[in-house]
């Protein structure tokens, strides 16, 4: 049976619509909450293998600001990318070409979390996404396999290669099992309310293997594990907000604060008692942040 969401009441007070475009050659399904004449517009990217259901307990708080939130090509309800590949570049390209086709480049604040970070990060560092302001939620500051669980991130590319070897319908057992997603969910969540817990790992067996197809989840993977934020740092010359967390497993605390330093301005504001999962465990937190860099809107 579903766990019910912390975060449904909330949810409700918001309008909400969906609508789908093509880019690229995807048919990207995206989410629209809020007012449409709100004077500010967020576009919010999720990270690997979630989609967009997974940062809606942040949207939950936010109001007086439209968010538009699109499933990534290749998860979610949003259709494989034809037009290029599933790497970095190629989500890059489609980002970019997602806002100027709904003519918000320019003029969207954007926020990527987690892999959604190193995508967002990269496009506006090419030039593809013009945000007057950008927005990274537990940022990938540093390789993967320089991080804090070093192991952990060396068993889950070999078990990412083995998958990748097999047939697809074995491939998708290998790493969407119960257990390897049970395994993957505990790891990531740091909160001590049960019932927060249970929700969390309801989230992640519900979404976590929502994904088009081996080809497209592993070419996405390795982009995760071999691209991060620090690469373009330098080329980041908007007003950029870093929301990082005491206990992230993937990326360190002295690693988000080098990335600060990187960026020509960047305002980081640190969680304490939280992992890779703000946007579950801390979500009113981060909302609080959001606002207060935006300049406008409130929390719910």
């Amino acid at each position: 049976m579903p766990v019910a969401s912390p975060f449904a009441a909330l949810l409700e007070e918001l309008s909400v619509s969906t609508d789908t475009v093509p880019v690229l050659g995807s048919t990207t399904k995206y989410w629209t909450y809020g007012p449409a004449d709100a004077t500010t517009t967020v576009v919010v990217v999720h990270g690997y293998r979630g989609e967009h259901h997974g940062l809606e307990p942040v949207v939950a708080h936010l109001r007086d600001v439209r968010i538009i939130a699109p499933d990534l090509p290749a998860f979610g309800e949003s259709t494989p990318l034809t037009a290029t590949g599933h790497g970095i570049d190629g989500y890059a390209a489609w980002l970019g070409a997602f806002l100027d086709t709904l003519g918000l480049n320019d003029t969207s604040v954007v926020l990527g979390h987690s892999f959604g970070s190193i995508v967002v990060s990269h496009a506006v560092a090419a030039g593809l996404v013009r945000a007057p302001k950008l927005i990274l939620v537990n940022p990938i500051a540093a390789p993967a396999t320089g991080g804090p669980n070093v192991f952990l991130t060396r068993v889950a590319v070999g078990g990412y290669k083995a998958a990748a070897k097999l047939p697809d319908a074995a491939g998708r057992w290998l790493i969407g099992s119960w257990g390897v997603v049970r395994v993957m969910s505990a790891f990531m969540a740091k909160t001590d309310d049960k019932q927060l817990r249970r929700w969390i790992h309801d989230q992640h067996h519900t979404y976590f293997s929502d994904f088009a197809t081996m080809a497209t989840v592993v070419e996405g993977f390795e982009a995760s594990v071999s691209h991060n934020v620090a690469e373009v740092a330098s080329a980041l010359s908007v007003p950029t907000l870093l929301i990082g967390a005491e206990l992230d497993p993937i990326t360190s605390v002295p690693a988000i604060h080098a990335l600060e330093k990187q960026i020509p301005d960047a305002t980081l504001r640190m969680i304490p008692g939280v992992g890779h999962l703000i946007h579950y465990e801390k979500s009113r937190v981060a909302a609080e942040f959001i606002v207060g860099f935006l300049g406008t809107g409130r929390v719910a």
